[in-house]
């Protein structure tokens, strides 16, 4: 094995210049569905909420598709993202294990979502559209969005989780320094926001409720397109430069990862993490452990149905076979916004289902903990989000000094928690609580299920 540095960088020649599909490799993926016919929606349904190229990726199963140009040029200001050996966390925790994390957190949005914000902007500006929606959990999404639609000269209206709008007020105020309008949600702007007001005046919003939002203001604007930060196949089609890059650099390390680790909302840096790990399994090359990592406030992998669901609370959007927890569940006010949606991309549901991936959830405090032993050793203060694959990454070390193993460990930390300081000052004080769903609570978010046989 070669001596390994403490961080990996590609060149601009070893950056990867195609997307990998995940669905190609895939012997089986559930198709969406039309709500009102109940047949695999076509292009046409799709492109008159999505922007067409991006319709037309969501319904592709080319195994690779090349990145624009112009899209590659915006990624050269950000990429590649740093393989880092983690020297000292491995120092701290005794651990024989050799753990390796992907750095999606040194650009200005703090997270890996401008991967997916750069292509979905410039396609909206290709098609020629003047304005885009979208809705955000913690606010990587719309901050990365913000700065993708200013580069491309396209105006932006962002509905964001009133709850985290409250917890992260500098997250609005760096989407509304790139020219985004940005709205807590729900909001008395649009008829889901209303009802949902109505319904209960007090509500701390959802994912849910601020995509019905997001996809009505689409409908009712003129040349406008909503557009999607996780859960969806072309979300995670975009992200694949995470693990493109990270198989690269490991290849140079002759390096092959035993685990692979990555938090789940809705997918898109999970999925973009393990591509080239999970073709490898799919296609009986290896067989690394593959592990989700989500909130127990949350679970949709863990304890939800597979099932089709509706994406948003107004049942607006087609429907999708997901790990779900049903469109009518009320997450709890954690502090991992992002990880706050009721449902999983539909690849990564059914790798779960086939037993191909492996789901953990952790309760929040837990997550927290390992978030300042990541900061104190590391140096880098994690993402609420990215800290529940550092939990699960600092537990397999540890099983690792139990048994003596010597497993290479990669996980991703998918962004940076410089905006989540009310989270981590709750923490220090001990005002942070683990919210369990019970029974009750998630029989009420099944019963919002669509009955479709």
């Amino acid at each position: 094995m070669k001596t390994i540095p403490y961080k990996t960088y590609l060149s601009e020649q070893q950056m990867p210049d195609a997307w990998q599909n995940l669905r190609a490799d895939m012997p089986h993926c559930p198709p969406i569905l039309h709500p009102g016919t109940l047949q695999p929606v076509t292009l046409d349904d799709l492109s008159h909420v999505f922007v067409e190229e991006l319709a037309k990726q969501e319904l592709s199963t080319e195994k690779f598709i090349s990145i624009p140009g112009e899209v590659m040029d915006f990624y050269r200001m950000i990429r590649p993202s740093p393989l880092v050996r983690a020297y000292a966390l491995e120092k701290a925790l005794g651990t024989p294990a050799r753990i390796y994390y992907k750095f999606e957190g040194t650009n200005t949005s703090g997270s890996h979502k401008l991967n997916s914000a750069v292509p979905q902007a410039y396609y909206a500006k290709q098609q020629g559209l003047t304005s885009l929606t979208t809705e955000t959990g913690a606010g990587q999404w719309g901050t990365a969005m913000s700065m993708a639609c200013v580069y491309y000269g396209i105006d932006l209206s962002v509905y964001m989780v009133k709850i985290s709008s409250q917890q992260k007020p500098y997250r609005k105020a760096v989407m509304e320094t790139y020219g985004a309008s940005v709205t807590p949600s729900p909001s008395n702007t649009t008829n889901a926001g209303r009802a949902a007001l109505a319904e209960n005046p007090d509500t701390q919003g959802s994912l849910g409720n601020a995509i019905s939002e997001a996809l009505e203001a689409a409908m009712t604007r003129d040349n406008c397109r909503y557009v999607l930060g996780s859960v969806l196949q072309h979300v995670l089609l975009h992200q694949s430069v995470i693990g493109l890059e990270a198989r690269a650099a490991m290849d140079s390390l002759e390096e092959y990862p035993d685990v692979v680790i990555g938090c789940a909302g809705g997918g898109s840096n999970l999925g973009g993490l393990i591509v080239t790990y999970a073709a490898d399994k799919l296609a009986g090359k290896a067989s690394p452990e593959i592990i989700a990592v989500e909130p127990a406030s949350c679970p949709s992998l863990t304890r939800g149905k597979f099932a089709y669901d509706f994406g948003d609370v107004a049942k607006t959007t087609p429907l999708i076979k997901m790990y779900t927890l049903g469109s009518g569940f009320k997450p709890h006010a954690n502090h991992a916004g992002g990880l706050r949606y009721h449902g999983m991309n539909t690849s990564l549901s059914q790798l779960y289902d086939d037993g191909l991936l492996h789901a953990k959830a952790v309760t929040q405090r837990s997550v927290f903990d390992a978030a300042i032993t990541f900061a104190r050793t590391e140096g880098t203060l994690p993402a609420p989000e990215s800290a529940h694959a550092i939990r699960a990454a600092i537990d397999e070390a540890l099983a690792c000094k139990e048994s003596g193993e010597s497993k290479c460990i990669l996980f991703g930390l998918s962004g940076t928690g410089y905006f989540d300081m009310q989270a981590y000052q709750d923490y220090l004080s001990g005002a942070m609580d683990d919210n369990i769903p019970g029974e009750e609570t998630l029989q009420s978010g099944f019963a919002s299920l669509p009955q479709i046989g």
